[in-house]
């Protein structure tokens, strides 16, 4: 796409540029509309556009915010990465993600000499690591736009820099007070949608890279939280899931604090919302108040997402997690005094630096203890950049290998046993999509996030379904529509 063919006369175009967000976006975006329309009507078909998300929920969010920023300049979204514009959205929690960027860039590469005009953008955690981007500025060429996960709003802007200059754009922030909402979105699902509450992470645990690539805490207005869920249960939203790197600490960088209890407390009032769901809690900040809210509401999803990462105090510390064991356990019994069927998953890490055998009983101790509906488990990943990288003995590969499977031997164990507590019961399911191996049936998930199979039509998509829970298939049931017995 040449920016040469549009007729926009570019001088021009940064001096008109609104200076407030996000009505300078929303100037870029019309004038992109007029060169993407124009581009596609040269090659007489709609310009195609491929995200690829690499990551956690906050990244799938900003990929929806991404596409919509996209779909509102005249790109039809695809699946293939043969497409006019590719997207990575990517994720540096683990090296080896890092690696399968690379790797994918290099196909890309062939496509683009096959394609004419192609763009190419990286943007998320990835880029946020100055050793990264200089190994993309050097041998990555082919990459047009690189940005990072403090300014994903800039997109249109940042894609006119590109075709006004005709050379790689690089756009990284190292941090900022910016929070720019209100700009298109294209939700994976038209019933529930992501709401970002706050961004960045202040916990600066030992083994993690968040805060480096995501910054520190900030908040949204409850006022605009609130608005942006109105927004969407209008347009049919009955599910949201609240997103924080650590959503216990909500409200704390606010000119006038809110709790996140006090938060909940007002999205529940919210008319035509069914269910609130939230993630993720760091135990240390999970407050008595947040539990008698959760203990008390008619809205909130019984489910708790809870990372314990290890059940060894001695790691605990070492992990800068800022709770013992002995905290973890009374606060998962004072959650389920309140909420007596919530269920509870967690995160866990195994061969963390110095972890011990008697470190990791510990560990499946909580583990025996706390009886999870399901735990994600992790084997350490050495991740540059953090202070574990450089803690001294690192825990042999063949001792780790054997303690996961042991770990995840008992969790699963646990967890079949746990998620068969329902069966027989009649529950709520909102359905979220025909069942991938059979059409007759639909897929949808409890309020606990338990995934129930049943027979049905697409007529039932997005709705609240009674369901007889007939049996539990170890992570999964089998139901039938209570409404048509």
């Amino acid at each position: 796409m040449s920016i040469q063919e549009n007729p926009i006369e570019l001088s021009k175009i940064y001096e008109e540029a609104p200076i407030t967000e996000p009505q300078r976006q929303y100037y870029f975006m019309e004038l992109l509309k007029k060169i993407v329309k124009q581009r596609s009507e040269a090659l007489g078909r709609p310009l195609c556009f491929c995200c690829v998300t690499f990551g956690c929920q906050m990244n799938a969010r900003d990929s929806e915010k991404l596409s919509g920023i996209l779909e509102a300049i005249g790109y039809e979204r695809t699946e293939s990465e043969d497409a006019d514009f590719v997207i990575y959205n990517t994720c540096t929690v683990r090296e080896n993600a890092n690696l399968k960027v690379y790797g994918r860039l290099g196909t890309l590469k062939k496509i683009k000499e096959k394609r004419p005009g192609m763009l190419i953008a990286l943007c998320g955690c990835m880029m946020q690591e100055p050793q990264v981007v200089e190994k993309l500025r050097t041998s990555y060429r082919h990459v047009d736009i690189i940005f990072g996960t403090h300014n994903i709003y800039k997109l249109a802007e940042l894609i006119m820099n590109r075709l006004e200059s005709g050379s790689m754009i690089i756009d990284i922030w190292k941090d900022t007070d910016k929070i720019v909402e209100d700009l298109p979105e294209h939700r994976k699902y038209p019933f529930k949608s992501g709401i970002n509450i706050m961004f960045g992470c202040n916990n600066f645990c030992s083994y993690c890279i968040v805060p480096y690539v995501r910054g520190r805490e900030r908040s949204r207005r409850p006022a605009d939280i609130l608005e942006e869920i109105r927004r969407d249960v209008a347009d049919g939203v009955v599910e949201v899931m609240l997103l924080g790197q650590n959503v216990n600490s909500y409200g704390k960088t606010l000119e006038t604090p809110v709790s996140f209890a006090q938060l909940l407390t007002e999205i529940e009032k919210i008319d035509g919302l069914e269910r609130i769901r939230f993630m993720t809690s760091h135990p240390k900040d999970l407050s008595d108040e947040l539990i008698q809210v959760m203990g008390s509401s008619k809205k909130i999803c019984p489910h708790l997402h809870l990372p314990l990462q290890s059940g060894s105090s001695r790691i605990l510390k070492k992990m800068n997690r800022k709770y013992t064991k002995e905290d973890y356990l009374t606060l998962v019994e004072k959650i389920r005094k309140a909420c007596p069927d919530i269920s509870l998953t967690t995160d866990i890490i195994v061969g963390f630096p110095g972890e011990t055998e008697e470190d990791f009983k510990e560990t499946l101790d909580v583990v025996e203890k706390v009886r999870y509906d399901s735990a994600y488990t992790f084997i350490y990943s050495k991740r540059n950049g953090t202070p574990a990288a450089s803690m001294e003995d690192q825990v042999p590969e063949d001792v780790i290998k054997d303690r996961f499977d042991r770990l995840l031997a008992k969790v699963q164990e646990i967890a079949s046993q746990v998620c068969a507590r329902h069966e027989g019961q009649v529950m709520d399911v909102l359905v979220e999509q025909l069942n991938h191996q059979d059409k007759s049936l639909v897929t949808g998930r409890l309020g606990n996030n338990t995934v129930v199979h049943f027979p049905g039509d697409a007529s039932m998509i997005g709705k609240l379904v009674p369901v007889l829970l007939k049996e539990c298939k170890g992570f999964y049931y089998i139901g039938e529509s209570y409404e048509k017995r």
